[in-house]
């Protein structure tokens, strides 16, 4: 996956990208790039301090979001995945981590719930979900409230947005939206943190361990392999 500008989403060869001076983490193509940037970028900027990745790390996803994140599963792992996000980020995985796992259960467990049971949208489901995470601890970022749940429900209801609740999303749908073919994983992963179970009962831990450990470089010698649900 190439780094690609925050902003525009070019990624070299086509532009020549550096980071931000301040937090040394997300990278722009251009001092308009990052003025265009900055209204959300300012939101998050140097608050990663000496986590913020090293020149050349993979970011994920490589598109669909403001601002990816390096050692996504490591952030699974420590419960941080949502933290350090632009706001609109935090909307957009809550509610695509939530239409993966409805999708699921659907597939898995035969549950009907939201579009799936007939429900013009997954907005009450989405409720439920959020409530839900914000009830473990540390879970949501520290400035998530009342107004930014409403605000999260708010985006999943407008029809331009990928995250539409008024439509069902398959795995083959995340992956080309995000450009990331392990994105699904983390979506699964975040969302069986949230319900304490995965879909059909599975625990995820043996594989978000092996995914963290071979983001950290410690895998020593395993290969975790993706299987489709």
């Amino acid at each position: 996956m190439a780094e690609q500008c925050s902003a525009c989403h070019k990624s070299p060869p086509e532009v020549t990208l550096k980071r931000c001076a301040k937090c040394q983490a997300t990278p722009y193509c251009s001092r308009d790039c990052q003025k265009a940037d900055w209204k959300v970028h300012k939101k998050v900027c140097g608050k990663n301090g000496n986590n913020a990745p090293k020149a050349g790390t993979t970011l994920s996803p490589s598109k669909g979001l403001d601002q990816p994140i390096a050692q996504p599963f490591t952030r699974l792992d420590n419960g941080t995945w949502l933290h350090n996000r632009p706001e609109k980020d935090v909307y957009r995985l809550l509610i695509d981590a939530y239409r993966m796992r409805a999708e699921d259960n659907h597939n898995i467990e035969g549950k009907a719930d939201g579009v799936y049971g007939g429900a013009p949208d997954g907005l009450k489901g989405l409720k439920r979900f959020v409530q839900l995470a914000a009830s473990r601890p540390g879970l949501l970022p520290p400035w998530w409230n009342d107004e930014k749940q409403r605000e999260c429900e708010e985006f999943g209801m407008d029809p331009s947005q990928f995250q539409n609740l008024r439509r069902p999303v398959q795995k083959s749908d995340i992956i080309e939206h995000y450009g990331d073919s392990r994105f699904p994983m983390q979506l699964r992963m975040f969302a069986e943190a949230v319900y304490g179970r995965g879909p059909g009962g599975q625990d995820g831990t043996f594989m978000r361990k092996a995914m963290m450990a071979m983001e950290q470089g410690t895998a020593g010698g395993y290969e975790a392999t993706l299987l489709s649900l």
